[in-house]
């Protein structure tokens, strides 16, 4: 026992440097996917359009990455996973680059498609890597940092969004991102871990969990009030403008309250399914508490503190949320783990597109009640599914009893 738990010990070791560079990848693709919620003013000044047409921008990476994250996870399973993560990066930095030159919104929409299929190879593959490198005793501290990478993408991303374009353009956020892309490339191509071979197991069966109505409630939950989630995030710098008249840099700063927010859910995920007693117990308190403070923040005219309040606690209601999903529809799923994990991230950006283009014409007519209308469907349909869920299965709990 001790031998085996020195090598793993060393393995883990060994994979550190290639570890850091998978979070700092997905670092960058979660700054670059948030840091337009505090950038949709300059943007539709710079391509002579509204907000809602700046809006776009999101909706189409959204639109892309719904659509072929699937497809892309499937394909990870079949290549080499280091080469395409590889290609991904690269990818990811040539969007960047053409969007900070696109002279027009038509051009910027094409290329953030290509970034959305970029992203939707770059988190699958990089969380499949972390369960394929590290020993199984050492993933949970592994997959920790990298999702880490992720959390503080999400968390400074619109705040370093908003204080480069105040000090130098709009277009200097995009270009960071892609040089930090080519960083990320240049360094992991040197400490990817050598003879990598993808797991090809036999794919009989990989669909049966389409009829298992025990993975589609969660699934399809998690996608509504996740999504919707998201979605209302992504207008929060608006709202901000509107109500409080704030800068780009000043909006980016205070939406960093959300990325604290989600650092705190992802900590109390575990003390909550402890203190609840079940993952599905847990998930219902969260997506109530979603429900409050987006809510309250959309359509109550709050003072600035409560605002920022608001951000937080909507931040931990999604970073406590995704784990314990997660945690639900890996268990529920069994081997088709990988396919149902990567349908929930289309189901997140199919209620984006969805949502984000009627709420921000609302948004520009400063109409948030109706806004917060469009936002309450998703949100409905996910508490719904969510209490209905947590339902059945106490029931079945109890007649086991």
């Amino acid at each position: 026992m001790a031998t085996t738990s020195k090598l793993a010990a060393e393995s883990s070791d060994r994979h550190k440097p290639f570890l850091a560079i998978l979070a700092m990848a997905v670092f960058f693709v979660g700054a670059s996917e948030f840091m337009l919620s505090a950038m949709l003013g300059p943007l539709a000044i710079a391509f002579e359009t509204s907000s809602a047409g700046a809006s776009w921008l999101i909706s189409s990476y959204a639109f892309s990455y719904a659509l072929a994250a699937p497809v892309l996870g499937y394909l990870s399973d079949r290549v080499d996973r280091v080469r395409l993560l590889l290609f991904a990066l690269l990818a990811f930095a040539v969007d960047g680059i053409g969007i900070a030159f696109s002279p027009n919104i038509e051009v910027a929409m094409v290329l953030r498609i290509f970034g959305g299929l970029a992203s939707a190879i770059l988190i699958p593959t990089a969380f499949a890597l972390v369960s394929e490198i590290v020993p199984r005793e050492k993933q949970a501290g592994a997959m920790g940092l990298v999702m880490l990478g992720m959390t503080f993408g999400i968390a400074l991303g619109p705040a370093l969004a908003g204080l480069l374009t105040e000090l130098s353009g709009w277009q200097l956020p995009f270009l960071v991102t892609a040089g930090g892309c080519v960083l990320a490339f240049l360094v992991g191509s040197k400490t990817a871990p050598h003879n990598h071979s993808p797991d090809r197991t036999p794919t009989r069966g990989h669909f049966e969990w389409v009829k298992n109505w025990a993975v589609l409630r969660p699934l399809i939950a998690k996608g509504a009030w996740n999504g919707t989630g998201v979605a209302a995030f992504l207008l929060s710098g608006e709202i901000l403008k509107q109500r409080y008249d704030l800068s780009v840099a000043e909006i980016g700063i205070t939406v960093t309250a959300f990325g604290v927010g989600l650092g705190i859910g992802n900590l109390s995920a575990g003390w909550l399914r402890r203190a609840c007693g079940r993952e599905e117990r847990s998930l219902v308190v969260i997506t109530c508490l979603l429900v409050v403070s987006v809510t309250t923040f959309v359509a109550v005219p709050l003072p600035f503190a409560g605002s920022v309040s608001c951000l937080i606690l909507w931040g931990a209601a999604l970073g406590a949320g995704a784990p314990s999903t997660t945690t639900i529809l890996a268990e529920r799923s069994g081997e088709s783990k990988g396919m149902v994990l990567a349908f929930a991230e289309t189901l997140n950006n199919v209620t984006i597109f969805s949502l984000l283009p009627a709420s921000s014409m609302l948004l520009d007519r400063g109409d948030n009640i109706s806004v917060m209308l469009v936002l309450g469907v998703g949100l409905f349909v996910g508490v719904s599914l969510t209490i209905f869920d947590a339902l059945l299965r106490s029931g079945k709990s109890a007649s086991r009893r």
